[in-house]
């Protein structure tokens, strides 16, 4: 009988130790996911930074475009009624 207790005793005393290094470990992957987290809303934020200042120099680069366009346009229409008016 006093070896069944002492056998128990010592099963008790695997398992709650076995349980508490599970414990511990299952924490760590908490505060891990935790870490991962915090991580991924920083890339999502930085991501959404980055595309914003993207959408703004492509806006920016196709004003300057446009403008660009316009006066090539009225140079070439300038051009177009000087050369008319040498012709005539």
């Amino acid at each position: 009988m006093e070896n069944i207790n002492i056998i128990a005793t010592l099963f008790g005393t695997l398992i709650t130790l076995l349980l508490s290094i599970v414990a511990y470990f299952i924490k760590q992957l908490h505060t891990d996911f935790k870490s991962m987290e915090k991580d991924l809303i920083e890339v999502k934020t930085m991501a959404l930074i980055i595309k914003t200042e993207f959408k703004s120099g492509n806006d920016l680069l196709n004003q300057k475009v446009e403008y660009i366009e316009k006066r090539v346009h009225n140079l070439e229409m300038l051009c177009i009624h000087e050369h008319q008016k040498e012709n005539n």
